[in-house]
């Protein structure tokens, strides 16, 4: 698949620097790359073309949406010294060439389902008798659920929803002037795939089937040509500027202000327009016109519009395991003993769980027996994503029940959670918990959990931190880490982070956590200084981070100067990397690679030095401007030796994946690993079901097992429940995005709570 890469030069800058925008869509690249993998099962290689589409989709809704907004300001990269302008005319013309590959590999991967027995049918290939079945479905089914309309004076050009589906069509009246129709061709309420007769798996998407009758729709007009359509809209909504706006209201209010925030994110201008079809010069003129869009944001598509179907084909499937990835479920930790109390294992020694390899059980478990232990006398916990059917907020309501002190914060702004998060506010306001909603223009994306103690007459803390949300869904799909620890040193650091939310405060110091946006980068950065100054004494110098994402500016600069001091520096960067390893005389001691496999690459490790010097942590911080300094954020050293060689060891072993990692080259490419074929993620699944994470010191206790329960596929799963573009399937578009629903107890103080109205 070659990379268009080169075809829209940046502005002189450092060959060191890598534009955000352009290297974001590099990471989705290398997603498509998974989609087109023959070592990749073909269902799954179908998740990864929807994948694809569904990450540039959120992409151009906020990226692409914010520099069409900001074009005339004349900001600069601050990296490449592009302006918003160059930066969307280079995202638009490299995305022609991704949507093309796309194709491409999307035709080939129906082909090969077809051959499976699964197949798309066009209309017309289809028999004379397989039409005429479709025509009568057509009028008996779809027909009635229509609501066309014919653009004129009277009928203004209608408003499009974002990510729906409409057949267009070019009308000759009898007068032979020439109008616009316009069908909606989903909104929830039509089957998307339409069966066809036979015992055989085969099916027509209902917008080809619309676009197929639309003279039965136009009955009094000529259709002279069809295209259908699909619009992708602004969500550029800057709610963290506006929230400071809103700090002197009542949390209700602040609620209600956010949900009218919401609902005009949804009528945001125009940013992209797909089209599957012959589209001519009058209509294209007509739509850009209407839309108020420029003929460089439409792109062609020889394939679907909107490729969430594919979940559907592949639950078509599930009888032939060899087509998916082979089952994988979570394991029980062999560190922890499901006999004894959490407190009391954690009191003893730090545990740590490495996720989707092991359970969350153990954290879900710690909660539930604070809400009960008597000598608990406060938890208090960040919520930025949450599951819709939640046990961490089900436990925090039965703790609230049991009269102990419950502090939540929870960030109203996580972007497309929104809704959900303010559902919770609710929920959790009702039990009785206290509900705050973090700083003015910051975010609280910290994963911080403190559970306070008397006992025996002295405080004692249980602290969590983890580098992944607090959501049962997505530690199935995501490699996160969650550490717990009794250290009171953490425990106060904890307490003060959570004392100054409650009064709308930033942390200025801590003595172990690095808290951003005031105590992390700066920590980052004076900790490179120190290998820097062990290299320039000519001691061996390291530097290690594992994030999602790098583009803070100033970290960057201070890496190339540690290489350029000598330090050897190894980035594994899973998305967006602003940096460019390998240059010679600038990052030559830079090495940068990336993992795209199975499950979202989502911890952040990040170790300083060698040998005795080295200090590890863990955190919710990648090294990017709005993690460092507009969010709250929170890294936490691990000081266990098991821990922290367990944590040293994954990375090594990250390193040298070859099944799927790629490696930056100097000029900025990415390329897959070379050596013997090595899958880090398989091989961690493995570790997990071997038992072999067991830490030295700590005899295996056997666990009982839980009931069994079946697995929950990728595309299965509640879609709404994890973000959008963040390695999920898109959730179908002829279903609109539910509200908050959560699965209650049979009893209990949630179950009333959500009787509510």
């Amino acid at each position: 698949m070659k990379d268009p890469q080169s075809a829209v030069p940046a502005p002189s800058a450092s060959p060191c620097y890598v534009n955000r925008e352009l290297s974001w869509l590099q990471f989705n690249r290398r997603v498509l790359e998974e989609a087109e993998d023959p070592a990749n099962p073909l269902c799954e290689r179908l998740n990864f073309a929807s994948i694809f589409q569904s990450n540039l989709d959120e992409f151009y809704m906020v990226r692409v949406g914010m520099l069409m907004d900001t074009q005339h300001l004349g900001a600069t990269d601050d990296k490449t010294g592009m302006t918003s302008s160059q930066q969307a005319a280079a995202v638009l013309e490299r995305t022609r060439g991704y949507l093309a590959d796309k194709d491409r590999i999307c035709k080939e991967l129906l082909r090969e389902l077809s051959g499976q027995g699964v197949e798309l049918c066009r209309f017309g290939s289809l028999q004379d008798k397989t039409q005429s079945f479709l025509e009568k479905y057509f009028t008996s089914n779809v027909l009635p659920l229509l609501s066309p309309q014919i653009i004129g004076r009277k009928q203004p050009f209608p408003f499009l929803r974002n990510k729906q589906i409409y057949a267009v069509a070019t009308l000759k009246t009898k007068s032979g002037g020439e109008r616009m129709g316009i069908v909606p061709c989903g909104d929830g309420v039509l089957r998307r795939l339409v069966p066809l007769p036979g015992d055989s798996q085969r099916f027509i998407l209902v917008e080809e089937l619309i676009a197929s009758f639309l003279p039965r729709i136009f009955t009094h007009y000529k259709v002279e040509g069809a295209v259908l359509i699909r619009l992708l809209r602004s969500a550029d909504i800057h709610l963290d500027e506006a929230s400071s706006e809103m700090s002197d209201m009542l949390a209700e209010e602040y609620r209600k202000s956010m949900e009218k925030m919401i609902r005009q994110r949804k009528r945001l201008r125009p940013v992209k327009l797909d089209y599957h079809g012959k589209l001519t010069d009058t209509m294209r003129d007509s739509l850009c016109r209407c839309l108020d869009l420029s003929k460089k944001h439409l792109f062609s598509s020889d394939i679907p519009l909107d490729l969430s179907f594919m979940g559907a084909l592949r639950d078509m499937l599930r009888d032939k395991a060899e087509l998916f990835y082979p089952r994988r479920v979570p394991q029980n930790s062999p560190n922890v003993d499901a006999l004894v109390p959490m407190t009391e294992q954690i009191r003893k020694r730090d545990l740590m769980l490495s996720y989707p390899y092991e359970s969350v059980r153990p954290l879900l478990r710690l909660l539930q027996e604070a809400g009960q232990d008597p000598e608990v006398v406060s938890i208090k916990m960040t919520l930025y994503r949450v599951a819709h059917n939640s046990k961490i907020v089900e436990a925090l309501v039965d703790a609230a029940e049991n009269g102990k002190e419950v502090v939540a914060l929870v960030e109203l702004r996580a972007r497309f959670d929104e809704e959900n998060n303010i559902g919770w506010s609710r929920v959790l306001e009702r039990a009785g918990c206290r509900v705050i909603y973090g700083l003015d223009g910051l975010k609280v994306h910290s994963k911080l959990l403190l559970i306070t103690r008397m006992h025996q007459g002295q405080v004692e803390y249980i602290t969590q931190v983890g580098t992944g949300n607090y959501n049962e869904d997505t530690v199935r799909l995501y490699t996160d880490f969650a550490l717990m620890t009794a250290s009171p040193e953490i425990g106060a650091d904890a307490a003060q982070v959570f004392n100054c939310l409650s009064m709308g405060e930033v942390v200025e110091d801590s003595h172990h956590l690095m808290v951003a946006p005031a105590c992390l980068r700066n920590k980052v950065v004076a900790l490179i200084e120190e290998e820097m100054l062990q290299a320039r004494q000519g001691n061996a110098a390291y530097l290690g981070f594992k994030l999602n994402g790098l583009t803070d500016k100033l970290i960057i600069d201070k890496l190339i100067e540690a290489s350029q001091a000598g330090v050897q520096i190894d980035l594994i960067v899973r998305g967006i990397c602003c940096l460019v390893g390998g240059v010679p005389g600038l990052t030559e001691n830079i090495h940068v690679s990336s993992i795209v496999g199975r499950y979202l690459e989502h911890a952040r490790i990040y170790l300083f030095g060698k040998g005795e010097r080295r200090r590890v942590y863990i955190s919710s911080a990648d090294f990017m401007t709005r993690n460092t300094t507009r969010r709250v954020e929170v890294a936490i050293p691990v000081c266990d030796g098991a821990l922290r060689s367990h944590l040293e060891q994954v990375f090594r072993d990250q390193l040298r994946d070859t099944a799927k990692g790629r490696v930056q080259l100097p000029n900025g490419d990415y390329v897959r690993r070379d050596g013997e074929l090595f899958n880090s993620q398989e091989y961690f699944c493995d570790q997990a079901y071997s038992g072999a994470w067991t830490l030295p010191g700590l005899q295996k206790t056997p666990t009982p097992k839980p009931a069994k329960q079946p697995s929950v596929p990728l595309e299965r799963r509640p879609a709404s429940s994890v973000r959008p573009g963040a390695y999920v399937t898109a959730p179908p578009a002829s279903k609109p995005r539910p509200t908050v629903k959560v699965k209650a107890k049979r009893s209990g103080l949630l179950g009333r709570l959500l009787g509510r109205k």
